[in-house]
């Protein structure tokens, strides 16, 4: 068993050493088609952060100066329903600072600077309201009566956020994804390519070992790790420069003072996760493509 194994992984490098330039191609190939895979997961993950704010149909947001006394907070509770012909009342939701704190640490998980500069003490509570109208104008002008309430600090809208995210998420997500698949199936395209280029380089050897009574799967063995290992390899360097990337944004990020932008900031327990799936993906495109190489041209 030992000398099989031992075997195939001989083979397979001697199979990397005599096919350097292909499998060079194929392995930079693979990396830049899972780089994009992976990166369009941390932009849609980072959209999805920007927009955690806004789940529920919730389209207006009153902040409550963390200062505010109790009857401040129940006169702006009345004050909003007040409106029963615009607003829900039903699906009001009020976030005191203990459940403000408890979404910013979710919001803003990717940014552990702006995350210490809040507290459950000074961050804002908030109040979540959803409208029954459609009428964005009557909307705006809803949340800017609002502004002038005592103890109210800011009046978010959606539409301002929901315009930009949504047209530039769709953009970078489509964009992504096409080029992403296209790259990975010439990924593929170059493994598969690899591997018959190996077996019709050494089809007197393959012609020998089967005269002999090898199996087909003992001489598929080697050039189907040597794929596997092609994807892999372009899956690592894939999950390096997205690590790069991810960092590198991150730092640009905490040197602005704008919670939006940290909002897109992902963290890293994503970005592992997103890593591991991309050495899967690698693997299996390599495999993918050696594996029906190996079993097609089997037979030089």
């Amino acid at each position: 068993m030992l000398a099989r194994i031992s075997y195939a992984f001989r083979e397979t490098w001697a199979s990397f050493k005599r096919n350097v330039t292909l499998t060079a191609a194929a392995v930079i190939t693979s990396a830049v088609s899972l780089l994009l895979v992976g990166s369009t997961f941390l932009i849609q993950r980072a959209f999805d952060n920007l927009l955690t704010r806004w789940k529920g149909d919730v389209e207006l947001i009153v902040y409550v100066r963390s200062d505010a006394s109790p009857e401040q907070i129940a006169f702006i509770q009345e004050a909003i329903e007040s409106q029963p012909t615009i607003i829900d009342v039903s699906k009001l939701r009020y976030l005191d600072q203990a459940e403000s704190y408890a979404e910013a640490q979710k919001l803003f998980a990717g940014d552990p600077g702006t995350l210490r500069l809040l507290t459950p003490e000074n961050i804002p509570s908030q109040f979540k309201v959803v409208p029954i109208t459609d009428d964005s104008n009557l909307i705006r002008e809803l949340g800017e009566s609002f502004r002038g309430i005592e103890g109210v600090r800011e009046v978010a809208y959606a539409q301002d956020v929901f315009d930009v995210v949504s047209r530039v998420s769709q953009f970078i997500r489509v964009a992504t994804t096409v080029m992403s698949i296209v790259l990975l199936l010439v990924a593929i395209g170059l493994i598969w390519n690899t591997i018959r280029t190996a077996m019709f380089a050494r089809r007197r050897e393959i012609e020998v070992m089967k005269l002999v009574g090898a199996t087909n799967w003992f001489i598929r063995i080697p050039f189907m790790l040597e794929g596997l290992l092609q994807g892999l390899i372009g899956g690592v360097l894939s999950c390096a420069g997205l690590w790069g990337l991810n960092t590198a944004w991150s730092n640009a990020v905490a040197d602005f003072n704008d919670t939006e932008l940290a909002a897109l900031v992902v963290s890293d327990g994503y970005v592992r996760w997103v890593m591991i799936m991309l050495l899967v993906i690698g693997a299996a495109a390599g495999a993918i493509g050696s594996g029906i190489a190996a079993s097609r041209f089997l037979d030089v």
